[in-house]
């Protein structure tokens, strides 16, 4: 049993991306709830139901009475080291399916660059708690950090190499120049670029590593049916799944959760959307999730497989994290809404199912298009 497309993502909504805003996190996060409930065609005081990344500053409550809605019967958040798009996602669709709510936001404001930044572990850091107390003082501080030593691990198992690290920012960066919303929209980059840029932590270059960015996203949920009332194609949920720690890589886990709901093989997906925090991960995560076999992603990569518009798997194609904007997967969520309703500067002719992983493995969910 899945969602079986009874619940849409009927509005989204963002905010420009910058390196400093000039605005609170509450106010990215408002800014781009009223753009996504615009965009869905739903007044704020419909909205009974509200969520965010626990990362997030502005609380639930303070969010829902500047957005004047009335009456919020589910809210919630979700903690998985911030990268828990899908799964937000997944239980606003339960909600909404079970009757617990009718029209459900989900929203994202953050001062990335110009405030707590993730990359000085200002986000991440644990200060010595829990697991970080074995960690932290021998120097692993950040994310960086320790998945360099994931990635590193990766090349030696099967031979994937930084060239092909590097492709993946360049295509993804290719996707960017056509995106007037990315970041990097005006800055081409190179194969050459890549490999000359200085290391951050081998094997990590600078462009294998997302932006840090200031802006804001959301996500309106509601039923199919009422959807609908909206003009043009909808984004459906077709299924959604999530994992935790475990033995086998969460993706490999989710993967099958997701593709069992769905009823769906993997070559049934037109567009792929990836957590790109760091660039080595999306070739990881295609051999995860079951797309390739594993060992088979760098020469994908290589060959042009994940490019618009010549690729058999279009990946990140507003650019993803390392290029549009880092906003802890929302914009993934949002190009694969407008990926599945045919919106994207990088669009895949026909595509009708638009696959988001937003966080290596934690959470995914599968768009499918519906015309009116």
């Amino acid at each position: 049993m899945g969602f079986s497309n009874a619940v849409a993502i009927a509005g989204v909504g963002e905010t420009d991306y910058s390196r400093d805003s000039g605005r609170s996190e509450l106010r990215l996060a408002l800014e781009a709830s009223l753009a996504a409930l615009e965009d869905a065609g739903i007044e704020p005081f419909e909205v009974d139901g509200i969520m965010k990344w626990s990362v997030d500053t502005s609380a639930e409550a303070t969010v829902a009475s500047n957005l004047g809605a009335k009456d919020i019967a589910w809210f919630g958040e979700i903690s998985q080291a911030g990268n828990v798009g899908a799964a937000l996602v997944a239980h606003a669709a339960a909600a909404i399916s079970t009757g617990l709510a009718n029209v459900i936001l989900i929203y994202r404001g953050v001062n990335g660059r110009s405030g707590r930044r993730y990359g000085r572990g200002d986000v991440t850091g644990t200060r010595g708690r829990g697991g970080g107390a074995f960690t932290e003082p021998y120097g692993l501080l950040t994310p960086q950090h320790g998945l360099a030593m994931t990635a590193r691990r990766r090349m030696y198992e099967t031979g994937v190499t930084s060239a092909q690290f590097g492709m993946v920012a360049v295509t993804t960066r290719a996707h960017a120049n056509r995106n007037p919303r990315a970041t990097f929209y005006d800055r081409p980059l190179t194969l050459e670029d890549h490999q000359n840029s200085r290391l951050i932590v081998d094997p990590f270059h600078l462009f294998d590593c997302c932006l840090e960015t200031d802006g804001g996203g959301a996500l309106v949920l509601t039923s199919t049916e009422r959807a609908r009332e909206r003009k043009g194609p909808t984004a459906l949920i077709r299924a959604a799944a999530q994992s935790g720690p475990g033995k086998r890589s969460p993706a490999t886990r989710t993967g099958q959760r997701l593709f069992t709901q769905a009823g769906l093989e993997r070559s049934d997906i037109d567009v792929i959307q990836i957590y790109d925090h760091f660039g080595p991960f999306v070739i990881f995560a295609l051999e995860d999730y079951g797309f390739v076999e594993r060992g088979a992603g760098g020469k994908l990569v290589e060959e042009g497989g994940i490019a618009w518009d010549s690729g058999r798997l279009p990946v990140n194609t507003s650019g993803g994290h390392l290029s549009e904007a880092y906003l802890q997967g929302m914009n993934h969520l949002i190009e694969g809404v407008r990926q599945a309703r045919g919106e994207s500067t990088s669009q895949v002719d026909n595509a009708r199912l638009s696959f988001v992983d937003t966080g290596i493995g934690t959470g995914a969910v599968i768009l499918e298009r519906n015309d009116p």
